[in-house]
């Protein structure tokens, strides 16, 4: 499909895009997402039925716009969180060339990497709704609609939003990148673990991790770490702590809540034996799923780290 030609052919007949190829119904959604009287309750709804003002982008793009929805998608979202800090990845997923406010048409288009090339994917901008919520991921800001729109973009790409239902970090990764992904287990306590995460963070690598335990079960444990889920790292430092120097990883969760209680979490002791300075410059205490963990922490309640960057 032709994103530009279509929306010429829309905007010269005062139509708003209505894809065939993926349409508002539940062959989109696919036929084991939901039980079957909830699946015909879908409804589907553009951004301009549901906002007065709404925007693909506001303020620029942040991995605090995602907050996981219904679809057990967080190997795409930990992925997609890790290319909201890496933009010039950013840029070839997500065209400039589109939004609410100029040349209008329902359509929009984003693309991924699918075996050596870049793919454009065209939607249109109905979105599903069950019971008056978002059935996939939904913004954090009432009138922000690019997570949204680019899952429906992948939903599509895949066949399905039941095929966003349980999948690999590592697939998304290259499918946001067209980059090389390498994955290191943590079951075998690798004795270079500072030194990769700190390279890797220097080289602007997009980076994530997965708990063990089965997908999609969603156990939330008591130290506030999911099982089966996987996370974004979203950064790693060596700062001053008391006498020494200390390692810590910086994780996030495709939730937009639901973080670490353990050591270097929001309001734990360990912030009171760093520099103010450097407290400040890193600690975020907020509920929005972003949370530090020592290294050693960080093996113990992680299987796997994935790094993927565009060159070996």
């Amino acid at each position: 499909q032709d994103f530009n030609r279509l929306r010429a052919l829309c905007l010269s007949q005062g139509l708003l895009f209505e894809d065939a190829t993926f349409p508002a119904h539940v062959t989109s959604i696919g036929p084991d997402l939901l039980p079957e009287d909830k699946l015909w309750q879908i409804q589907w709804k553009r951004p301009t039925e549901l906002q007065r003002n709404p925007y693909l982008i506001m303020d620029g793009v942040s991995r605090f716009d995602i907050m996981q929805g219904e679809i057990g998608n967080c190997w795409m979202l930990a992925a997609l969180g890790s290319l909201t800090l890496q933009k010039h990845f950013l840029e070839n997923v997500l065209p400039k060339d589109q939004g609410f406010q100029d040349d209008y048409a329902g359509i929009f288009h984003f693309r991924f990497w699918q075996h050596g090339d870049w793919v454009d994917v065209v939607i249109d901008d109905r979105l599903p709704f069950l019971n008056g919520r978002y059935l996939s991921v939904h913004p954090r800001t009432s009138n922000e609609f690019w997570p949204s729109l680019l899952e429906k973009a992948y939903a599509k790409l895949r066949g399905s939003y039941q095929s966003l239902h349980g999948g690999y970090l590592s697939d998304a990764l290259v499918d946001l990148t067209g980059g090389v992904q390498v994955q290191f287990s943590l079951k075998d306590p690798l004795p270079d673990l500072e030194e990769i995460l700190q390279a890797a963070d220097k080289s602007r690598c997009l980076m994530g991790c997965s708990t063990p335990g089965q997908l999609r079960r969603n156990i939330e444990l008591r130290n506030g770490m999911v099982q089966g889920h996987a996370y974004t790292v979203t950064g790693a430092v060596k700062i001053r702590y008391k006498n020494g120097w200390k390692h810590i990883i910086r994780i996030w969760n495709p939730w937009g809540h639901g973080e670490w209680k353990g050591p270097w979490s929001d309001d734990s002791p360990q912030w009171n034996h760093v520099e103010p300075k450097c407290k400040e410059a890193l600690l975020r205490d907020k509920d929005d799923g972003e949370f530090w963990m020592s290294c050693e922490n960080f093996q113990e309640q992680f299987s796997w780290l994935y790094i993927c960057n565009s060159t070996p």
